[in-house]
């Protein structure tokens, strides 16, 4: 009875055990060209910038009105900053504001012809 009181009792406390390494991969740490492997798979591409020949249309058209990249941005209700990264080349393309740039200045900017003058001719019924 009275070795109990001389025992201590540890919560929480693990007793430590030897490790035995049972792959190959434990033997030799990790497998790190697997890993780097798998890392290269999972890879997203960056989103694909604006062309450099749309935003040269987008230039030479503003020049041809006269506009200042501002001007441009209010008719469009964008911030000059979207119409200097389209210039640039540095945009992520969105057809929102390539159609509102398409209609301010009359030049075509998706597809083929890209700074060609708008047909504006209308739909007959």
């Amino acid at each position: 009875m009275s070795d109990d009181w001389d025992s201590k009792t540890v919560i929480g406390f693990k007793r430590q055990t030897a490790k035995v390494a049972k792959t190959e991969s434990q033997l030799n740490g990790t497998d790190h060209q697997r890993i780097a492997k798998l890392d290269r798979e999972n890879e997203v591409a960056p989103p694909a910038k604006i062309a450099p020949s749309v935003g040269r249309a987008i230039q030479d058209g503003r020049m041809a009105l006269k506009l200042s990249q501002k001007d441009l941005a209010q008719k469009i209700n964008e911030k000059p900053s979207v119409i200097q990264d389209y210039e640039s080349g540095k945009a992520v393309p969105n057809t929102q504001v390539l159609g509102k740039l398409e209609r301010v200045l009359g030049i075509k900017l998706r597809g083929s012809d890209i700074g060609k003058k708008l047909e504006t001719g209308k739909k007959s019924s």
